[in-house]
């Protein structure tokens, strides 16, 4: 039992942690609201950490945890016990505290007495803001952030913090009816008998002395701020699915709304919404992250996938910079909002990736099959072009025709894959690969960004751009199935290194080749028959590293841990090439696996497989929520639907392969073109409510997308 004078979460780890998002904003705290500043335990306001410290005391004592959970992503509530004033361990007092997260932080504290009598309450909030940015936070540094100074006013405490750059971040904090101090708020009340005291303690972020134009109030009603007003307009947007496997149904529930709580909207463009990549880390715009989760969030959003695709373009390179690793027509890696991003990246933007940028170009084709705005496709094709210029020119280094990567500076990324640990590349035995590599699945995505551009100059009735990249398409298959296959082992590189050897490794990379449609049909069934091999596939997912390879830890984060986005992106290949029970097998496993994690799965988990532990082993710093993760279920029952619009010749195709223990599925408000529709499956048969005019509903899979390209 806990004591009444002891933390209950003193030196407890990130696990059990309680986050909540709202656009780049977000808070972590233990599990009783209480924030410590260890580890990522804080308060985030672009890229800044607000608050460090925020406890509760009551009649000297920390509260007793009841319950904590989290109704919706920007909101947490808390219940607790507090100690009486007369120390009775039967205590009247229960303490409810709801917090949100926005422009800014807002706590509402209610103390209940249930008592016949009068309680009297001291009441001490110890608050604290180191101002660090996220990086120094991850990186241990906190230390290091300027120097914060306390200024105590009549109603609020601020702490602010000068950066060698020039600029001011800080914070103010108040409430209502509390007193200011250097250490934080303190309270005097007196609670009458079965009654209760409320306050709402406010965090506003200062950014040279400013306040965000929406901050959070005291008066606010919470159904009238930024956060709330977001949430319901996104549940009146999204799709209403109802799935007779109630573990299924709760699954892409839950999906929607962490893809909700992850958008970014850019102040300059109100109408437009980005992704971030997710919690705690990475509540910012990353190119690959964001791409592929826009991606498979089609279903839900295609506007998701609109904004990425236009603000990257807004930040495409255009000079090379080695410090940042810009050139130009390149993708960013990352973007972001703290004062000491420059040091730690090179600039707002970091540029050091090698696959944002062809997956840009193959994003887009793909939205304008999906019967997006001709004007958004068209102002986007300038930079679809520059993106090819730098496949080629910057990204092909040497000219063989791969794309390869190599950071010419000391602080970039080592590996600018999606594998991007440092040891995340290596062979058979172990050996880590050198630079510069080409890895596999990039190799794949510049054949889609090919293929892609050929079908949108196809539409446009530009032959000469539709020839040039269908044939670069074409020749890249070829070298590709070539260098990269393994004939002895029946698999695919993962890469090729330094002196083009072959990194022998069998890693789940190959399982994004079959998505795009780079494999020669000769060689997807020894493909497919590896990625569902004991050695790969764990009956919750499939392994980024198999158990049999030098490199392979199940705790590991790249070799040998599963990934939701990467075994939904392989299942989405295996049922490309006509694997249609492998690929429901991985669905339902991955499935299995997020009822296990509460219906949200989360960045990463253990390779462990499923016959030696009954559920699946949380990895110990996943993101949650992250975004791939989350649209990882989305793009699953997109395949078991067999769902694929393609306007550029007027078909949409439905051909489900549903399981028979998933039932009845239903979705309802799904945005195809500028029409809703109503999408209705069972077992092998679907039906389309409310299709656009001029679209054909077609009963079988789609083909694949090079159709005639290379006749």
């Amino acid at each position: 039992m806990t004591a009444w004078n002891a933390d209950p979460e003193a030196g407890t780890s990130e696990f059990g942690a309680v986050t909540v998002v709202e656009g780049s904003s977000f808070c972590i705290s233990g599990h009783t609201g209480d924030i410590h500043g260890g580890g990522a335990q804080g308060a985030y306001y672009q890229d800044t950490r607000i608050v460090s410290r925020w406890i509760l005391r009551i009649n000297g004592a920390f509260r007793e945890p009841l319950v904590a959970r989290n109704p919706t992503a920007f909101q947490a509530e808390f219940v607790g016990r507090a100690l009486s004033a007369d120390g009775r361990f039967d205590s009247p007092l229960v303490v409810q505290h709801q917090r949100h997260v926005g422009s800014g932080l807002r706590d509402d504290i209610t103390i209940r007495n249930y008592s016949g009598q009068t309680a009297t309450c001291g009441i001490d909030l110890q608050i604290d803001a180191d101002l660090a940015d996220l990086f120094d936070v991850k990186g241990g540094r906190t230390g290091k952030a300027g120097t914060a100074v306390k200024t105590v006013h009549k109603k609020e405490l601020h702490i602010e913090s000068g950066h060698p750059n020039g600029e001011r971040r800080g914070v103010a904090f108040r409430a209502s009816g509390g007193k200011p101090t250097e250490e934080g708020l303190i309270f005097h009340v007196s609670i009458p008998a079965r009654s209760q005291w409320t306050t709402s303690v406010i965090a506003v972020p200062l950014t040279n002395g400013k306040r965000p134009s929406e901050p959070f109030t005291e008066t606010m009603p919470l159904h009238h701020t930024p956060g709330v007003r977001r949430h319901v307009a996104w549940e009146e947007h999204v799709p209403r699915i109802s799935v007779a496997d109630a573990n299924v149904e709760e699954v892409l529930e839950r999906s929607q709304r962490d893809l909700g709580s992850l958008r970014i909207f850019d102040p300059q463009h109100p109408g437009r919404t980005a992704v971030a990549a997710g919690a705690p880390w990475f509540m910012a715009l990353f190119g690959r992250d964001s791409l592929l989760a826009s991606y498979m969030s089609l279903m839900v959003d295609p506007g998701l996938a609109a904004g990425t695709l236009q603000t990257l373009a807004e930040l495409q390179g255009s000079k090379v910079d080695v410090d940042s690793e810009e050139e130009p027509g390149r993708m960013p890696h990352e973007v972001r909002l703290g004062v000491t991003a420059g040091l730690a990246l090179g600039g707002t933007a970091y540029y050091g990736t090698a696959d944002a940028t062809p997956l840009f170009v193959s994003t887009l084709s793909e939205l304008s099959r999906w019967g997006l705005s001709a004007d958004i496709i068209e102002s986007l094709l300038p930079n679809a072009d520059r993106a090819i210029t730098w496949m080629e020119d910057y990204g092909d280094r040497d000219g063989d025709g791969f794309i390869e990567y190599q950071r010419p500076n000391e602080h970039g990324l080592v590996n600018q894959g999606w594998k991007d640990s440092w040891d995340g590349i290596n062979f058979a035995d172990g050996t880590m690969a050198e630079i510069p590599i080409a890895l596999a699945e990039v190799q794949a995505y510049a054949y889609a960004a090919y293929v892609g551009r050929a079908l949108l100059a196809r539409s446009a009735g530009d032959t000469a751009v539709e020839r040039r990249c269908a044939d670069r398409a074409a020749a890249l298959k070829e070298a590709f199935n070539d260098k990269f296959w393994l004939p002895d082992k029946g698999y695919f590189a993962l890469a090729l290194d330094k002196d083009k050897k072959a990194v022998d490794s069998c890693a789940s990379n190959m399982g994004h080749c079959l998505w795009v449609g780079i494999v020669d049909e000769d060689k997807a069934p020894m493909v497919a028959e590896r990625l569902m091999s004991p050695e790969m596939f764990t009956g919750w997912g499939i392994r980024t590293l198999a158990s049999d390879m030098g490199a392979y830890n199940p705790v590991s984060y790249h070799n040998g841990s599963v990934w939701p986005h990467d075994t939904a992106l392989a299942a989405t290949g295996l049922m490309r090439y006509g694997f249609v029970k492998e690929a429901s097998r991985v669905a339902s496993g991955l499935f299995d696996a997020a009822e296990h994690f509460g219906g949200q799965l989360p960045e990463l988990f253990c390779g462990f497989d499923r016959a030696d532990f009954s559920q699946p082993v949380p990895y110990p710093t996943a993101c949650s929520p992250q975004a791939w993760a989350a649209a990882a279920p989305i793009q699953l029952a997109r395949i078991l639907l067999r769902f694929d619009p393609d306007f550029t010749r007027n078909v949409l195709h439905l051909a489900p392969i549903l399981p028979d223990s998933l039932g009845e599925f239903r979705a309802d408000n799904v945005l195809l073109g500028r029409s809703r529709i109503t999408i209705q499956a069972s077992g092998s048969s679907g039906t389309v409510t409310g299709l656009p005019a001029g679209l054909e509903l077609r009963s079988d899979p789609r083909p694949p997308l090079t159709g005639d390209l290379f006749g």
